[in-house]
């Protein structure tokens, strides 16, 4: 590990492909697995590589982020360490951020201040466990200005993804392009192409460098992945990092390489679904590589009842702390803190999120429901889509029925 690194954590995006569970706050605010928020995987990934000084900067929507960073990512000051929130301050003009680039370009004082050699930029919302000084230390022996963070995907999906061409050596990167329609496949794997994290490794020269010159070209989006990137591509001082290489402690042979982009309602879906087998696909009960959030002083998980049908149960789930389950069935769901489900009530291949009420013979299948949401007795979610879309929720693409926070679910 170099001497000095800085962590910039990018968490300004409005995360509008996730409505209406963004209605209320920024992406990065989400929660995540019962107790987590989705920042809360970028940031323990930094911390426990050692990272120690992180910088998070939002935007919109971000008073429930700001908060939680607040409470919850409180390092030692005495030994110089620190989680911060940065908000859009208009240090350079009465204007917010345009793109991800901008945003670090107008926080340029957090590099000054701070002079570190390395500066590491991650996303705020992605679900996976990486050690960060791996890939440092590839970037530091290979004499990159930038290493990208990759994962191999099969070429008919990477049309979704920033693409990674690299070159024979497989490490020299050639070409960034975004979503192609005909993305380059890998040098002996032809099936499969590299997809970009968004995750980026930076000589602070370098970056400083290449921010100053998107800042001045008016026809810029002033994206990292969209313009810094293929910038320090076409200089050739880009190289790409094997995610698949990163190795760590604790991983089990299920979730070694794990990463999901949770920008969909869909994938938010699928991931929590990824939780919820006897032996996961991510493994959150890696003790070796926590994830590190606050828990709530609640007390523990409740199942009561057991006369003929009316038990109180859960199978395949993760059930959080300060819930009860009072005579009703969970299976394949996770319930996040104060969640209550009531007797003869199903809950299946749902997302509930804090404080949500589910009332006695109701029944909640494929499904999200956010914050402080009652569920009226005997009432159905998520059987039948088109009554769900007649009763003002959301149904996603893969058929999953969103009830926002709040909001009213009538018969």
């Amino acid at each position: 590990m170099p001497e000095s690194v800085l962590g910039i954590v990018l968490a300004g995006g409005a995360g509008t492909r996730l409505s209406p569970l963004t209605a209320d706050r920024a992406k990065p605010a989400v929660p995540f697995g019962g107790l987590y928020r989705l920042i809360d995987f970028a940031l323990s990934n930094l911390a426990n590589a050692g990272i120690r000084k992180i910088c998070v900067l939002t935007q919109y929507k971000s008073h429930s982020l700001d908060r939680h960073i607040s409470t919850t990512w409180r390092l030692n000051s005495m030994l110089g360490n620190y989680v911060t929130p940065v908000p859009a301050q208009q240090r350079l003009g009465p204007h917010w951020f345009t793109g991800s680039a901008d945003a670090i370009f107008q926080s340029m004082n957090l590099i000054n201040d701070e002079q570190p050699d390395i500066v590491i930029v991650f996303g705020a919302d992605h679900v996976y466990r990486m050690d960060p000084a791996q890939m440092i230390a590839q970037h530091m022996a290979g004499g990159a200005g930038v290493t990208i963070a990759a994962i191999p995907v099969p070429r008919r999906e990477a049309t979704a993804f920033g693409v990674v061409g690299v070159g024979t050596d497989g490490q020299t990167v050639e070409a960034f392009l975004e979503k192609p329609a005909d993305p380059p496949g890998l040098p002996g794997s032809p099936d499969q192409s590299y997809a970009s994290m968004g995750n980026y490794v930076f000589d602070t020269d370098v970056l400083v460098e290449a921010l100053r010159k998107d800042a001045a070209d008016d026809s810029s989006r002033h994206d990292m992945g969209g313009n810094i990137v293929p910038m320090l591509v076409a200089d050739g001082c880009a190289q790409a990092y094997d995610f698949q290489a990163n190795k760590v402690p604790g991983a089990t042979g299920r979730d070694v390489g794990y990463w999901r982009d949770v920008g969909t309602l869909d994938s938010y879906f699928d991931a929590h679904m990824d939780l919820c087998a006897v032996q996961p696909i991510f493994n959150l009960y890696n003790d070796k590589w926590p994830i590190l959030t606050y828990v709530p002083s609640l007390p523990p998980a409740k199942f009561v009842h057991e006369s003929g049908d009316r038990i109180g149960r859960a199978f395949d789930s993760l059930v959080s702390n300060g819930v009860i389950v009072s005579g009703g069935l969970v299976r394949q769901s996770v319930l996040s803190p104060g969640v209550r489900v009531n007797s003869w009530a199903t809950v299946e291949r749902s997302v509930i999120l804090h404080n949500t009420k589910i009332g006695r013979n109701a029944v909640v299948c494929n499904a999200i429901i956010d914050k402080n949401v009652t569920v009226p007795e005997g009432v159905q979610v998520g059987v039948d889509k088109e009554h769900d879309r007649a009763r003002g929720f959301v149904v996603s693409d893969g058929g999953i029925t969103v009830v926002g926070k709040g909001q009213a679910v009538t018969a």
